[in-house]
Protein backbone atom coordinates (compact mmCIF):
# COMPACT_ATOMS: atom_id res chain seq x y z
CA UNK A 1 0.00 0.00 0.00
CA UNK A 2 1.55 3.67 -1.06
CA UNK A 3 2.69 5.35 2.29
CA UNK A 4 -0.18 7.92 3.71
CA UNK A 5 1.08 11.15 4.04
CA UNK A 6 0.08 14.44 6.33
CA UNK A 7 -1.81 15.34 3.52
CA UNK A 8 -3.95 12.08 3.61
CA UNK A 9 -4.07 12.79 7.85
CA UNK A 10 -5.90 16.18 6.73
CA UNK A 11 -8.58 14.31 4.58
CA UNK A 12 -9.37 12.34 7.08
CA UNK A 13 -9.63 15.45 9.97
CA UNK A 14 -12.05 16.81 6.91
CA UNK A 15 -13.88 13.27 6.24
CA UNK A 16 -14.51 13.56 10.19
CA UNK A 17 -16.59 16.79 9.90
CA UNK A 18 -18.94 15.35 7.16
CA UNK A 19 -19.45 12.69 9.62
CA UNK A 20 -20.59 15.10 12.56
CA UNK A 21 -22.98 16.46 10.29
CA UNK A 22 -24.57 13.14 9.30
CA UNK A 23 -25.14 12.25 13.25
CA UNK A 24 -25.95 16.17 14.07
CA UNK A 25 -27.97 16.58 11.07
CA UNK A 26 -29.56 13.46 9.53
CA UNK A 27 -31.50 11.99 12.90
CA UNK A 28 -33.50 14.98 13.55
CA UNK A 29 -34.66 14.99 10.15
CA UNK A 30 -36.62 11.60 11.71
CA UNK A 31 -38.35 12.96 14.79
CA UNK A 32 -41.69 12.73 13.22
CA UNK A 33 -41.14 9.29 11.69
CA UNK A 34 -40.22 7.63 15.02
CA UNK A 35 -43.02 9.79 16.56
CA UNK A 36 -45.40 7.64 14.12
CA UNK A 37 -43.99 4.75 13.77
CA UNK A 38 -42.36 4.28 17.15
CA UNK A 39 -45.42 6.13 19.30
CA UNK A 40 -42.63 8.27 20.81
CA UNK A 41 -44.19 11.08 22.73
CA UNK A 42 -42.67 14.51 22.31
CA UNK A 43 -41.05 14.21 25.71
CA UNK A 44 -39.34 11.29 24.54
CA UNK A 45 -37.64 13.06 21.53
CA UNK A 46 -36.63 15.74 23.62
CA UNK A 47 -35.10 13.28 25.81
CA UNK A 48 -33.10 11.92 22.60
CA UNK A 49 -31.58 15.22 22.28
CA UNK A 50 -30.77 15.90 25.46
CA UNK A 51 -29.02 12.00 25.81
CA UNK A 52 -27.42 13.11 22.85
CA UNK A 53 -26.08 16.47 24.14
CA UNK A 54 -25.05 15.07 27.63
CA UNK A 55 -22.95 12.32 26.25
CA UNK A 56 -21.01 14.71 24.53
CA UNK A 57 -20.61 16.69 27.63
CA UNK A 58 -19.58 13.75 29.19
CA UNK A 59 -16.92 13.05 26.53
CA UNK A 60 -15.35 16.55 26.67
CA UNK A 61 -14.84 15.82 30.50
CA UNK A 62 -13.37 12.76 30.25
CA UNK A 63 -10.98 13.54 27.62
CA UNK A 64 -9.55 16.65 29.79
CA UNK A 65 -7.77 13.76 31.68
CA UNK A 66 -7.54 10.58 29.29
CA UNK A 67 -7.17 12.01 25.56
CA UNK A 68 -3.50 12.21 25.88
CA UNK A 69 -2.83 9.17 28.17
CA UNK A 70 -5.24 6.78 25.16
CA UNK A 71 -3.71 8.20 22.12
CA UNK A 72 -5.00 10.62 19.62
CA UNK A 73 -4.75 7.25 17.48
CA UNK A 74 -6.95 4.83 19.30
CA UNK A 75 -9.22 7.39 20.40
CA UNK A 76 -10.14 9.26 17.04
CA UNK A 77 -10.68 5.64 15.71
CA UNK A 78 -13.15 4.99 18.91
CA UNK A 79 -14.72 8.03 17.57
CA UNK A 80 -15.57 7.14 13.64
CA UNK A 81 -16.59 3.36 14.78
CA UNK A 82 -19.10 5.04 17.39
CA UNK A 83 -20.57 7.52 15.18
CA UNK A 84 -20.98 4.84 12.37
CA UNK A 85 -21.98 1.82 14.41
CA UNK A 86 -24.60 4.43 16.14
CA UNK A 87 -26.26 5.76 12.79
CA UNK A 88 -26.69 1.46 12.08
CA UNK A 89 -27.85 0.57 15.44
CA UNK A 90 -30.38 3.12 15.10
CA UNK A 91 -31.88 1.13 11.86
CA UNK A 92 -32.03 -2.04 14.22
CA UNK A 93 -32.05 -1.92 17.99
CA UNK A 94 -36.01 -0.14 18.06
CA UNK A 95 -36.72 -3.25 16.25
CA UNK A 96 -35.39 -6.04 17.94
CA UNK A 97 -35.91 -4.58 21.68
CA UNK A 98 -38.68 -4.86 23.63
CA UNK A 99 -39.07 -1.49 24.21
CA UNK A 100 -38.34 0.42 20.96
CA UNK A 101 -37.27 3.56 22.63
CA UNK A 102 -34.38 1.96 24.26
CA UNK A 103 -33.05 0.75 21.17
CA UNK A 104 -33.43 4.37 20.13
CA UNK A 105 -31.85 5.96 23.10
CA UNK A 106 -28.40 3.21 23.14
CA UNK A 107 -28.26 4.04 19.82
CA UNK A 108 -28.45 8.04 20.20
CA UNK A 109 -25.60 7.98 22.79
CA UNK A 110 -23.41 5.49 21.03
CA UNK A 111 -23.15 7.85 18.29
CA UNK A 112 -23.07 11.36 20.51
CA UNK A 113 -19.74 9.33 22.15
CA UNK A 114 -18.07 9.36 18.57
CA UNK A 115 -19.22 13.47 18.38
CA UNK A 116 -17.74 13.82 21.37
CA UNK A 117 -14.30 12.43 20.88
CA UNK A 118 -14.23 13.78 16.80
CA UNK A 119 -15.35 17.67 18.55
CA UNK A 120 -12.36 17.21 21.25
CA UNK A 121 -9.70 15.24 18.82
CA UNK A 122 -10.12 16.82 15.20
CA UNK A 123 -9.10 20.14 15.75
CA UNK A 124 -5.89 18.95 17.62
CA UNK A 125 -4.76 16.45 15.22
CA UNK A 126 -5.16 18.77 12.42
CA UNK A 127 -3.03 21.59 14.52
CA UNK A 128 -0.36 19.26 14.82
CA UNK A 129 0.54 18.78 10.78
CA UNK A 130 3.47 19.94 10.25
CA UNK A 131 2.34 22.81 7.67
CA UNK A 132 1.88 26.50 7.01
CA UNK A 133 -1.24 28.48 7.99
CA UNK A 134 -2.59 26.17 10.62
CA UNK A 135 -5.43 28.95 11.99
CA UNK A 136 -6.50 29.32 8.30
CA UNK A 137 -6.51 25.39 7.52
CA UNK A 138 -9.10 24.94 11.35
CA UNK A 139 -11.73 27.51 10.13
CA UNK A 140 -11.49 25.53 6.37
CA UNK A 141 -12.41 22.43 8.94
CA UNK A 142 -14.92 23.95 10.56
CA UNK A 143 -16.52 25.43 7.31
CA UNK A 144 -16.39 21.97 6.15
CA UNK A 145 -18.81 21.34 8.60
CA UNK A 146 -21.39 23.61 7.27
CA UNK A 147 -21.36 22.25 3.81
CA UNK A 148 -21.95 19.04 4.89
CA UNK A 149 -25.10 19.67 7.21
CA UNK A 150 -26.39 21.58 3.90
CA UNK A 151 -25.73 18.37 1.76
CA UNK A 152 -26.66 15.85 4.03
CA UNK A 153 -30.61 17.99 5.04
CA UNK A 154 -30.89 18.46 1.62
CA UNK A 155 -30.03 15.39 0.08
CA UNK A 156 -31.69 13.48 2.74
CA UNK A 157 -34.69 15.11 1.84
CA UNK A 158 -34.46 14.41 -2.07
CA UNK A 159 -33.72 10.84 -1.06
CA UNK A 160 -36.83 10.48 1.24
CA UNK A 161 -39.15 12.57 -1.98
CA UNK A 162 -37.92 10.03 -3.65
CA UNK A 163 -37.92 6.39 -2.04
CA UNK A 164 -40.73 7.35 0.65
CA UNK A 165 -39.82 8.01 4.08
CA UNK A 166 -39.67 3.76 5.25
CA UNK A 167 -36.53 4.27 3.08
CA UNK A 168 -34.70 5.89 6.10
CA UNK A 169 -33.50 2.66 7.44
CA UNK A 170 -31.08 2.66 4.32
CA UNK A 171 -30.33 6.17 4.12
CA UNK A 172 -29.32 6.08 7.93
CA UNK A 173 -26.90 2.73 6.64
CA UNK A 174 -25.56 5.07 3.87
CA UNK A 175 -24.63 8.49 5.77
CA UNK A 176 -23.14 5.66 8.37
CA UNK A 177 -20.43 4.65 5.96
CA UNK A 178 -18.84 7.54 5.87
CA UNK A 179 -17.27 7.92 9.49
CA UNK A 180 -16.76 3.89 9.23
CA UNK A 181 -14.89 4.45 5.79
CA UNK A 182 -12.90 6.75 7.47
CA UNK A 183 -11.33 4.38 10.59
CA UNK A 184 -9.31 2.95 7.85
CA UNK A 185 -7.63 6.30 7.19
CA UNK A 186 -7.26 7.46 10.63
CA UNK A 187 -5.79 3.56 11.65
CA UNK A 188 -3.18 4.26 8.76
CA UNK A 189 -2.45 8.06 8.37
CA UNK A 190 0.37 9.45 10.31
CA UNK A 191 -0.45 11.27 13.27
CA UNK A 192 1.80 13.90 15.07
CA UNK A 193 1.41 14.79 19.05
CA UNK A 194 0.50 18.38 19.62
CA UNK A 195 2.48 18.82 22.41
CA UNK A 196 4.97 16.18 24.10
CA UNK A 197 4.38 15.10 27.39
CA UNK A 198 7.16 16.69 29.03
CA UNK A 199 6.53 20.03 27.51
CA UNK A 200 2.08 19.62 28.05
CA UNK A 201 0.93 22.00 30.47
CA UNK A 202 -1.38 20.65 33.12
CA UNK A 203 -4.87 21.51 33.65
CA UNK A 204 -4.08 23.50 36.61
CA UNK A 205 -1.30 25.33 34.87
CA UNK A 206 -4.03 26.29 32.29
CA UNK A 207 -7.09 27.32 34.53
CA UNK A 208 -4.63 29.77 36.81
CA UNK A 209 -3.64 31.85 33.28
CA UNK A 210 -6.09 34.57 32.81
CA UNK A 211 -5.98 34.31 28.95
CA UNK A 212 -7.35 31.11 29.41
CA UNK A 213 -10.28 31.81 31.44
CA UNK A 214 -10.86 34.48 28.90
CA UNK A 215 -11.10 31.75 25.74
CA UNK A 216 -13.58 29.37 27.99
CA UNK A 217 -15.76 32.27 28.22
CA UNK A 218 -15.54 32.96 24.48
CA UNK A 219 -16.06 29.36 23.77
CA UNK A 220 -19.06 29.79 25.90
CA UNK A 221 -20.52 32.87 24.05
CA UNK A 222 -19.81 31.49 20.90
CA UNK A 223 -21.57 28.15 21.21
CA UNK A 224 -24.56 29.91 22.94
CA UNK A 225 -24.90 32.75 20.39
CA UNK A 226 -24.29 29.93 17.27
CA UNK A 227 -27.10 27.75 18.69
CA UNK A 228 -29.41 30.38 19.87
CA UNK A 229 -29.97 31.36 16.59
CA UNK A 230 -29.98 27.87 14.49
CA UNK A 231 -32.13 26.35 17.36
CA UNK A 232 -34.81 28.15 16.30
CA UNK A 233 -34.00 28.74 12.79
CA UNK A 234 -37.25 26.78 11.37
CA UNK A 235 -39.79 28.90 13.07
CA UNK A 236 -37.65 31.45 12.35
CA UNK A 237 -38.35 31.05 9.11
CA UNK A 238 -41.92 30.19 9.10
CA UNK A 239 -42.57 33.65 10.53
CA UNK A 240 -40.10 35.36 8.57
CA UNK A 241 -41.31 33.93 5.27
CA UNK A 242 -45.05 32.56 6.30
CA UNK A 243 -44.09 29.69 4.98
CA UNK A 244 -44.60 25.63 6.15
CA UNK A 245 -43.04 23.83 8.64
CA UNK A 246 -41.40 21.60 6.09
CA UNK A 247 -40.05 24.47 3.74
CA UNK A 248 -39.09 26.13 7.53
CA UNK A 249 -37.09 23.45 8.20
CA UNK A 250 -35.01 23.06 5.02
CA UNK A 251 -34.60 26.88 4.71
CA UNK A 252 -33.97 28.02 8.22
CA UNK A 253 -31.17 25.73 8.66
CA UNK A 254 -29.40 25.83 5.16
CA UNK A 255 -29.94 29.50 4.55
CA UNK A 256 -28.02 29.55 8.17
CA UNK A 257 -25.39 26.76 7.49
CA UNK A 258 -24.73 28.39 3.89
CA UNK A 259 -24.19 32.01 5.66
CA UNK A 260 -21.53 30.58 8.08
CA UNK A 261 -19.54 28.20 5.93
CA UNK A 262 -19.51 31.25 3.62
CA UNK A 263 -17.89 33.27 6.44
CA UNK A 264 -15.38 30.32 7.43
CA UNK A 265 -14.23 29.91 3.99
CA UNK A 266 -13.78 33.78 3.77
CA UNK A 267 -11.33 33.60 6.80
CA UNK A 268 -9.63 30.65 5.55
CA UNK A 269 -8.62 32.68 2.23
CA UNK A 270 -7.47 35.75 4.31
CA UNK A 271 -4.98 33.22 5.68
CA UNK A 272 -2.45 33.89 8.62
CA UNK A 273 -1.85 36.87 7.31
CA UNK A 274 -4.39 38.72 8.51
CA UNK A 275 -4.74 40.19 11.93
CA UNK A 276 -7.52 36.99 13.87
CA UNK A 277 -8.04 39.41 16.75
CA UNK A 278 -9.43 42.13 14.73
CA UNK A 279 -11.40 39.40 12.28
CA UNK A 280 -12.72 38.07 15.53
CA UNK A 281 -13.65 41.00 16.75
CA UNK A 282 -15.38 42.52 13.20
CA UNK A 283 -17.05 38.95 13.41
CA UNK A 284 -18.79 39.45 16.74
CA UNK A 285 -19.92 43.38 15.98
CA UNK A 286 -21.81 41.49 12.99
CA UNK A 287 -23.35 39.16 15.33
CA UNK A 288 -24.36 41.29 17.84
CA UNK A 289 -25.84 43.93 14.56
CA UNK A 290 -27.50 40.41 13.50
CA UNK A 291 -29.34 40.17 16.42
CA UNK A 292 -30.88 43.37 17.18
CA UNK A 293 -32.12 43.31 13.48
CA UNK A 294 -33.01 40.21 13.64
CA UNK A 295 -35.29 41.00 17.07
CA UNK A 296 -36.36 44.40 16.82
CA UNK A 297 -36.98 44.80 12.73
CA UNK A 298 -40.58 46.04 12.05
CA UNK A 299 -40.53 43.94 8.94
CA UNK A 300 -40.36 40.07 8.43
CA UNK A 301 -37.74 40.69 5.21
CA UNK A 302 -35.19 42.34 7.91
CA UNK A 303 -35.42 40.09 10.53
CA UNK A 304 -34.51 37.50 8.29
CA UNK A 305 -31.73 39.19 7.00
CA UNK A 306 -30.74 39.70 10.61
CA UNK A 307 -30.72 35.68 10.47
CA UNK A 308 -28.79 35.39 7.98
CA UNK A 309 -25.96 38.20 9.10
CA UNK A 310 -26.08 36.27 12.27
CA UNK A 311 -24.96 33.25 10.28
CA UNK A 312 -21.93 34.82 8.74
CA UNK A 313 -20.99 36.83 11.78
CA UNK A 314 -21.00 33.63 14.01
CA UNK A 315 -19.14 31.86 11.41
CA UNK A 316 -15.03 32.89 12.66
CA UNK A 317 -16.25 32.92 16.57
CA UNK A 318 -15.98 28.95 17.52
CA UNK A 319 -12.53 28.08 15.14
CA UNK A 320 -11.11 31.64 15.39
CA UNK A 321 -11.41 31.35 19.61
CA UNK A 322 -9.60 27.61 18.95
CA UNK A 323 -6.52 29.49 17.16
CA UNK A 324 -6.43 32.22 19.03
CA UNK A 325 -5.99 29.81 22.08
CA UNK A 326 -3.50 27.97 20.48
CA UNK A 327 -1.25 30.92 19.83
CA UNK A 328 -1.50 32.35 23.46
CA UNK A 329 -1.01 28.61 25.18
CA UNK A 330 0.93 26.36 22.32
CA UNK A 331 1.85 23.89 25.73
CA UNK A 332 -1.84 23.40 26.32
CA UNK A 333 -2.27 19.84 24.26
CA UNK A 334 -5.50 17.89 23.66
CA UNK A 335 -7.08 18.95 27.31
CA UNK A 336 -7.46 22.88 26.37
CA UNK A 337 -9.23 21.91 22.98
CA UNK A 338 -10.54 19.02 25.48
CA UNK A 339 -11.91 22.31 28.12
CA UNK A 340 -12.67 24.61 25.60
CA UNK A 341 -15.23 22.27 23.45
CA UNK A 342 -16.83 21.82 26.98
CA UNK A 343 -17.36 24.98 27.67
CA UNK A 344 -18.88 25.52 23.97
CA UNK A 345 -21.04 22.32 24.29
CA UNK A 346 -22.07 24.04 27.23
CA UNK A 347 -23.09 27.30 25.55
CA UNK A 348 -24.70 25.51 22.81
CA UNK A 349 -27.40 24.47 25.21
CA UNK A 350 -27.59 27.64 27.35
CA UNK A 351 -28.22 29.55 24.02
CA UNK A 352 -31.62 28.19 23.08
CA UNK A 353 -31.95 27.66 26.57
CA UNK A 354 -32.38 31.00 27.20
CA UNK A 355 -34.36 31.83 23.91
CA UNK A 356 -36.99 29.61 24.54
CA UNK A 357 -37.58 30.67 28.35
CA UNK A 358 -37.35 34.21 27.42
CA UNK A 359 -40.00 33.50 24.77
CA UNK A 360 -42.36 31.46 26.70
CA UNK A 361 -42.15 33.90 29.39
CA UNK A 362 -43.48 37.03 27.42
CA UNK A 363 -46.24 34.99 25.33
CA UNK A 364 -44.33 32.96 22.76
CA UNK A 365 -42.64 36.06 21.69
CA UNK A 366 -39.83 34.78 19.81
CA UNK A 367 -38.33 38.21 18.80
CA UNK A 368 -37.80 38.90 22.42
CA UNK A 369 -36.32 35.49 23.29
CA UNK A 370 -33.78 36.48 20.68
CA UNK A 371 -33.12 40.44 21.96
CA UNK A 372 -31.96 38.40 25.46
CA UNK A 373 -29.66 36.09 23.44
CA UNK A 374 -27.96 39.42 22.16
CA UNK A 375 -26.03 39.09 25.62
CA UNK A 376 -23.89 36.42 24.33
CA UNK A 377 -22.24 38.23 20.96
CA UNK A 378 -21.82 40.84 23.22
CA UNK A 379 -20.00 39.56 25.94
CA UNK A 380 -17.92 37.89 23.01
CA UNK A 381 -17.17 41.32 21.58
CA UNK A 382 -16.13 42.84 25.06
CA UNK A 383 -13.92 39.72 25.48
CA UNK A 384 -12.01 39.98 22.37
CA UNK A 385 -11.60 44.26 23.39
CA UNK A 386 -10.49 42.65 26.59
CA UNK A 387 -7.96 40.63 24.54
CA UNK A 388 -6.83 43.00 22.43
CA UNK A 389 -5.62 45.47 24.82
CA UNK A 390 -4.46 43.36 27.75
CA UNK A 391 -1.95 41.96 24.61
Amino acid sequence: MKKLTYRHTLLACYTGTVGMAAITNFVPLLFLTFRELFGFTLEEIGLLVSANFITQLTVDAFSIRWADRIGYRKMVVIGQVTMGGGLVMLTVLPFVLPNPYLGALLSVITYAVGGGINEVLISPILEACPRDEKGASLSLLHSGYCWASVVVILLSTLLFAAFGMESWRVISCVWALIPLANTFLFLHVPIAPLVTEDKRMSVLQLVRQPAFLLFMLMMFCAGAAELAMVQWASAFAESGLKVTKAVGDLAGPCLFMLMMGTGRVLQYKKGEKGDLKKYLLLCAVLCTASYLIASLSPTPLMSLFGFALCGFGVSAMWPGTLSLAQKTCPLGGTAMFAILALCGDIGCSVGPALVGFVSGALGDNLHMGILAAVVFPAVMMLGLILHRKKA
